[in-house]
């Protein structure tokens, strides 16, 4: 019995420069929020719906593909960085696609369920305990770089290409998605990227847009307060980082742990729209704003990421709000 030979093998069947995943980063949908009780509608860009939960896979694709054009990712690479979480997830899923061993320095406070999908796509998780937020980590990555020369930093929020991802992408989307005026954004800041690249683009476009910085009310470092303990993950983690200097920001806006747990449980039962908690502090300063601007203001925000990554935190608690 004769057996078919097999088919040979045609450079298209190759592995690809860029696996296809990554074409599944950005180009996510301006969803309209309308809040009948304050007569305005909000347009929220539904970051969630990236390939691993969030927003920061943007960050993570740019970094890493410009760092293996650049040679400086090689094939015993080790990328490390510290993160609250949510790079750390996506670090951890672009590395596994590219091919490389991804070690994450996470604060023992972040929630488990973050920990457990950097794990699942195969990074290593170090936690360290800290009273000083991000610099720690930020210092405990410098640190082990300098004794292995295997070790790439990302150095989320001080690289330039971290913001400059959001001015090509993030606002270009918004711009090309909500034709016309744009009278405000508004975004927290957790590495300052989003809000250093995003706010450029748009206020190329629209000279006249503000540029509202939201931030939690127990921790308004731009309000020129000292940073505390809060529950909104992800931002304001206890320092102002570089990317965030020289950002034109009309004001701050701060929002307590509280509204951000009952607006953020609000967007799921009224929207149907299962994001953290950063979602709904976003989305309170952008009602605060439609205030300030009048309810024909056409106001942006940002949904982070989605609420898998939760379960174990307060926003799931049976009363959200009182559990602050």
């Amino acid at each position: 019995m004769s057996h078919p030979s097999p088919l040979p093998v045609s450079a298209s069947s190759a592995a690809p420069a860029s696996p296809p995943l990554l074409d599944l980063i950005g180009h996510t949908p301006l969803l309209p929020l309308h809040f009948a009780d304050a007569g305005c509608t909000l347009y929220a860009k539904a970051e969630f719906l990236n390939p691993s939960g969030s927003i920061k896979d943007r960050l993570a694709r740019h970094i890493l593909l410009d760092a293996r054009a650049q040679g400086r990712l090689r094939p015993d690479s080790i990328i490390l960085e510290c993160t609250s979480g949510n790079t750390g997830i996506a670090l951890a899923m672009v590395g596994a696609v590219l091919g490389y061993k991804v070690r994450i320095l996470m604060s023992d406070t972040a929630s488990v369920e973050r920990r457990h999908l950097m794990r699942h796509f195969g990074a290593e998780l170090q936690l360290f305990h800290t009273d000083r937020g991000y610099i720690t980590g930020i210092e405990m990555a410098e640190r082990m770089a300098a004794a292995d020369p295997r070790i790439f930093l990302p150095c989320q929020f001080a690289n330039p290409l971290n913001a400059e991802d959001h001015f090509l992408t993030t606002g270009q989307e918004i711009i090309q998605q909500l034709p016309g005026r744009i009278d405000a954004f508004v975004s927290g800041y957790g590495t300052g990227g989003t809000l250093n690249g995003t706010s450029r683009a748009l206020r190329a476009t629209h000279p006249a847009i503000k540029i509202v910085a939201m931030e939690p009310a127990e921790a308004a470092m731009l309000s020129g307060e000292s940073p505390c303990c809060h529950s909104i993950e992800g931002v304001a983690g206890g320092y102002l980082p570089p990317l965030l200097q020289g950002v034109h920001v009309d004001w701050p806006e701060k929002v307590s742990s509280a509204e951000a747990l009952a607006m953020t449980q609000r967007l799921s039962r009224e929207f149907g729209l299962l994001v953290g908690t950063s979602s709904g502090a976003n989305v309170v300063a952008a009602l605060r704003t439609a205030r300030k601007l009048g309810p024909e203001a056409r106001i942006v925000t940002i949904l982070c990421d989605r609420a898998e990554r939760y379960y174990s935190t307060k926003l799931f608690a049976e009363n959200p709000a009182s559990s602050v």
